[in-house]
């Protein structure tokens, strides 16, 4: 492997010369297998990697991932999908492996925002996930490995242009990590910190009780937290990543960004969602963004002024704002972390109304009493785990 690769430009194409190399002299962990990656496919592919690798020794389970401009749109483990699921995340014509499975929640989970993602895969990728990847508008993928069926299906995606990577699974960075800013060259060390269920056993709250799930859950959410862009929230459940609110000023408004995606994640699920007429050979992409305007106040302009006729083959029932907020009262058990603490109890507010019951963030505020008391108020079981997870 060689120890350098010239890109063709860095972040815009006016930023040029752009290369990634060793600086040590040693060869590139990475290999490229197909097509040509960018600047900003390489940052994702590696902080995607890291991400998958941290959820997969944290729960045994293969997992994957979905980035876009250097923050996670999803992240999932491959527990097996329920029907809704497979309906939703459009795999239900597909066989399932446990990482095709991972593959499809962490697409499936914000659609619109992992259009033209890279995936990231802690396993070897095997011919039923490259199925998956093969249909979907995507940058590229990265893995350990490529079966040579999977590699056939990715090789020829794109007209062979699109971008396969191959990471040595037995890489491991130096410990101490830079970057320049404005000529100015930053030195830290790496965050090493291990995620794990031991890091939720203090909870202040008067509910103490997490299923397992919600533990796996938690652990889920702050792993990916650790490779997204802060301030950040990850709501999460069923072994995924449902709702991510990244580089947002202030907390709350993570908060409310990624409860939004929750919501949209679980509104999907609803009945008159599934039962949608779409007319035949509808394009993914137009699909999931009708759905969108669908479950949104959009809907009644759409159907004022006819264009649903050119998605369906018949007028759809609207979803009313009585029938959402009724399905979203359903929603429970959710899990949701915080890459720092909450300064407010708005916050907790607002992860209730997506039916969040169990929190983990760091604690350390001085108002963490009135944040105690909100979620006390709602029966929210909350951990402190004492660790800050920002990433810039």
């Amino acid at each position: 492997m060689p120890n350098e690769l010239s890109l063709k430009y860095g972040c815009n194409p006016n930023q040029k010369p752009a290369r990634v190399f060793m600086p040590d002299g040693s060869d590139l962990p990475i290999t490229v297998l197909s097509g040509r990656p960018g600047y900003i496919n390489l940052l994702d592919a590696l902080n995607g990697y890291q991400l998958v690798r941290e959820l997969k020794e944290a729960t045994g389970l293969p997992a994957a991932t979905s980035f876009k401009h250097v923050s996670p749109a999803g992240a999932a483990v491959g527990l097996p999908l329920t029907d809704v699921e497979k309906a939703i995340y459009f795999v239900a014509d597909k066989p399932l492996t446990p990482l095709a499975s991972a593959y499809a929640r962490a697409r499936g989970a914000d659609r619109m925002s992992s259009y033209g993602d890279f995936a990231s895969l802690s396993d070897v990728c095997d011919a039923e996930t490259a199925a998956l990847i093969n249909r979907e508008v995507s940058d590229g993928v990265i893995a350990p490995g490529y079966t040579e069926e999977a590699l056939a299906i990715l090789t020829k995606k794109r007209n062979g242009t699109y971008c396969v990577l191959q990471i040595d699974p037995e890489y491991r960075p130096a410990p101490v990590e830079n970057k320049d800013v404005y000529g100015i060259r930053f030195e830290q060390g790496r965050n090493e910190l291990k995620i794990e269920a031991s890091m939720f056993d203090e909870r202040p709250t008067e509910n103490k009780t997490m299923t397992e799930d919600q533990v796996r859950d938690l652990m889920i959410a702050m792993i990916t937290l650790k490779y997204t862009q802060s301030n950040s929230v990850c709501y999460a459940a069923g072994g995924q990543a449902i709702g991510i609110g990244a580089g947002q000023q202030s907390r709350v408004h993570c908060v409310r960004l990624a409860g939004n995606k929750a919501d949209n994640w679980y509104l999907r699920q609803h009945p008159k969602v599934l039962a949608l007429p779409f007319v035949k050979g509808i394009r993914r992409a137009d699909r999931d963004n009708t759905i969108d305007v669908y479950i949104s106040e959009e809907w009644e302009d759409v159907l004022r002024d006819g264009a649903w006729q050119t998605m369906f083959t018949e007028r759809p029932e609207p979803l009313t704002r009585e029938e959402k907020k009724a399905w979203l009262e359903t929603m429970t058990g959710i899990a949701l972390g915080s890459d720092a603490f909450f300064p407010f109890g708005d916050n907790i507010e607002r992860a209730h109304k997506s039916g969040v019951t169990a929190i983990a963030q760091p604690g350390g505020s001085i108002r963490d009493d009135h944040v105690i008391e909100t979620c006390n108020r709602y029966g929210i079981a909350m951990a402190f785990t004492h660790a800050r997870l920002f990433h810039h």
